[in-house]
């Protein structure tokens, strides 16, 4: 088996496996005790701490140890944005943000808050200038990935930390894809981390406030770790956690293999499109994480994708509404306007050999190719591509078109009922009914499947066909398409 999903959690390193081992035996008493073994435990959670806030780029005293990166998230915003509340309570985040950072804000939307969600880009990257734009003296709190998680597009953190800090306005980074390649930069109030993604044992999040930062810790409160996060500390998982990150900093080859991982991941962008027809690779192609690559595939159910390429060796993820149960695509996916049916990440550990990515690459058409067969996807005809001289999906298409386009403008066109039918069936029959219609003609997709709201625009774009819009239906929307050629 190739392990290529290490954006959701990377394989033990070796280094935590021994420090858990060891801390086991050292690690298991009380560290608030006065005791031999509670002055033991005292070393290592203070050891651990130190080895963590250098990795972050901060104090000691700023870092405290959470039960889990979702926690440290929630204890972050909830606690800047109570510490922040006489100068207001507005929050903002951009659209691509973690769903611990969406789920925080909606509970303190629920309080009584506001939230601002900023859009970004078709790579996933939010505008420095539309944080500017939305920093009224009411903000409290602004929270912005380093990395994206699905996509891997890089945020300008640096920049935004610099825009906040003007502001006035304290600046969470949730750095959990990230911070396994490096210290987020810039002028930051908060950070969040998860173990578990940098090679250390689930179940240890991370939280750093800078001094200065006015934050008042929410929930269940004691003692330990400064009142921000209560409950007796998990030594043994905290000591491998910090061996991990520390071990990944103090390699002089982690650089070297950051490098190598971004060019097996450039391979992947660029060889995946000739190797399948009607693939689209999404994210930001060089401003990203070195070891990450997505990319979606017309006409493709992403759960029979992914069980596909279990079967033949290789763990995936997958950003795919027909691999979640909410049946609704990924958030991500959605807020970048991009194909989110038959969606693959490809997040590759530490050390993944040339061989496997480039057997990928060979497995990967065949996969395809059985996906879309027992789905009986049209293989040409009307809806194939066009050749780059017939022009983009974003332009008017030729004066024959137009002129068609308009004789047929009160037609009702063709009507695909596909009403119950979820993804990527919609969009295969839209495929297989686009060449029924003259040219400028229209079809007509009705479908409830939520996924069809951003997957249809994507094929029209991809297909150099019109997308005329969309309005409502007795169920669900009706989807027009107008054929161009």
């Amino acid at each position: 088996m190739a392990y290529f999903d290490t954006a959701s959690a990377a394989p033990l390193h070796p280094v935590a496996r021994e420090a858990l081992l060891a801390a086991l035996d050292e690690g298991w008493a009380d560290p608030a005790r006065l005791y031999r073994e509670g002055r033991r435990a005292r070393m290592l959670l203070d050891a651990a701490r130190e080895t963590a806030a250098e990795a972050v780029g901060c104090r000691p005293d700023e870092v405290v140890f959470t039960p889990s990166g979702t926690q440290a998230v929630h204890a972050g915003v909830s606690g800047a944005l109570a510490g922040r509340r006489r100068a207001g309570r507005r929050l903002l985040h951009s659209a691509v943000e973690h769903s611990s950072v969406l789920h925080a804000a909606e509970a303190h939307e629920a309080a009584g808050g506001s939230r601002v969600e900023l859009a970004v880009d078709r790579t996933g990257r939010v505008a420095a200038g539309d944080v500017a734009a939305a920093l009224t003296p009411d903000t409290a709190l602004a929270c912005l990935q380093s990395a994206n998680h699905e996509v891997g597009t890089e945020q300008p953190v640096e920049e935004v930390a610099a825009l906040c800090r003007e502001a006035g306005v304290p600046l969470l980074v949730d750095a959990a894809q990230s911070l396994p390649w490096g210290p987020v930069p810039g002028a930051w109030s908060l950070v969040t981390a998860s173990a578990h993604k940098w090679g250390g044992p689930p179940g240890v999040g991370l939280l750093a406030v800078r001094k200065g930062t006015r934050f008042a810790p929410q929930g269940p409160r004691d003692e330990r770790e400064s009142g921000r996060s209560a409950g007796f500390e998990n030594i043994p998982a905290v000591v491998a956690a910090a061996a991990a990150l520390r071990a990944l900093r103090a390699d002089p080859g982690t650089g070297a293999e950051a490098e190598r991982l971004r060019g097996l991941v450039d391979r992947i962008r660029a060889r995946v499109p000739r190797l399948v027809a009607d693939v689209e690779v999404v994210g930001d192609p060089v401003r990203r994480l070195p070891h990450l690559v997505t990319f979606s595939c017309l006409y493709v159910d992403g759960e029979a994708l992914l069980h596909e390429l279990d079967r033949a060796g290789f763990s995936v993820s997958s950003g795919s509404s027909c691999t979640s149960g909410t049946l609704t695509p990924s958030h991500v996916l959605r807020a970048m306007g991009v194909l989110s049916e038959g969606n693959v990440r490809v997040s590759l550990p530490y050390g993944t050999a040339e061989a496997e990515v480039d057997r990928f690459l060979e497995v990967l058409p065949r996969v395809v190719h059985a996906v879309r067969a027992r789905l009986g996807v049209p293989v040409a005809g009307a809806g194939a591509a066009r050749s780059p001289e017939a022009g983009s999906g974003s332009g008017s298409g030729s004066a024959e078109a137009s002129g068609a386009a308009s004789e047929n403008a009160e037609a009702p066109g063709l009507v695909v009922d596909s009403l119950g039918k979820r993804c990527p069936i919609p969009v295969i029959e839209l495929a297989k009914a686009i060449g029924e219609v003259p040219v400028g003609g229209t079809v007509t997709v009705l479908s409830d499947d939520e996924a069809a709201r951003q997957d249809i625009p994507a094929w029209c774009a991809m297909r150099d066909q019109e997308y005329a819009g969309e309005r409502a239906a007795e169920r669900g929307a009706a989807y027009v398409v107008r054929r161009r050629a």
